[in-house]
């Protein structure tokens, strides 16, 4: 079994501080084989925000694989933002922007969908579709991980990323698996694979590890574990009136002809 850990929207300089401890607490006892670190890890990419991220990563005692969300570029700094969107990412969270990380027979591949010229709308770039596809393993299990979603609910009032239905639709014939992203602050999982539109993939959409913004909620994060074709989501949340997180929430899945469905 491989235990794989999807934090995402932390928002550095923006974020519950108090929550920082419990959160670090929780990894910890949850041993995952790789944590997975979505995107906006950041509020504003300046640099102490990031001092502060780095510092908080480092004490997380597991492998991790980073890449840029829409917050993690400069955002008033606008020659920063034109010519060098990602020097500040790239000193603090690793020289490469889409990072691969493998443990057992799973492989997570990262997309870099942040857009330095949008203010937060993301896009997908046609070389990383074809890197990934280029790069899936036809015996294991194959995860892309990227800040933006692939597929929105109806009730979401932000634009799709450009370019995503399409890389979705190549990503599923190419024998990608499971898709994670962050970015809505929303948790959607269940919803996606409802539509039926995409079966074939089961699409993690988690909410902000740490973010304070009130409508929010709650904070949360999920852990993934994979067995060969079974797959258990442990959801943990924290409300925002609370200093620590709740029992996860169970769900389990299991795929059968390449088809997933909520067992």
């Amino acid at each position: 079994m491989t235990r794989i850990l999807h934090l995402t929207d932390l928002h550095f300089g923006f974020h519950r501080a108090a929550l920082e401890e419990p959160l670090l607490a929780r990894i910890a006892a949850l041993r995952p084989d790789l944590v997975v670190i979505g995107g906006d890890i950041t509020h504003r990419a300046l640099p102490p925000q990031m001092r502060q991220a780095r510092a908080f990563l480092d004490r997380i005692e597991a492998p991790l694989m980073c890449m840029p969300g829409n917050h993690d570029v400069p955002a008033w700094n606008l020659v920063a933002r034109m010519f060098w969107p990602f020097a500040g990412f790239r000193r603090h969270f690793g020289p490469v922007l889409t990072p691969v990380g493998r443990t057992g027979d799973v492989r997570v591949m990262a997309l870099n969908s942040a857009d330095p010229y949008a203010w937060q709308r993301g896009k997908i770039r046609e070389g990383e579709i074809g890197r990934v596809i280029g790069n899936v393993d036809a015996m294991g299990t194959n995860i892309v991980a990227l800040h933006h979603p692939l597929q929105q609910l109806p009730r979401v009032d932000k634009a799709l990323a450009r370019r995503a239905s399409e890389a979705l639709y190549r990503l599923e014939a190419s024998g990608v698996q499971v898709v994670l992203s962050g970015h809505l602050h929303r948790w959607a999982t269940d919803a996606l694979l409802a539509t039926g539109r995409h079966p074939r993939v089961l699409q993690i959409q988690t909410g902000t590890a740490l973010c304070a913004r009130i409508t929010d909620g709650q904070n949360e994060f999920v852990l993934l574990e994979i067995d060969g074709s079974d797959l258990r989501l442990e959801r943990h949340v924290a409300p925002m009136d609370a200093g620590d997180f709740d029992a996860p929430e169970i769900a389990d899945y299991s795929r059968a002809s390449g088809v997933w469905r909520r067992v």
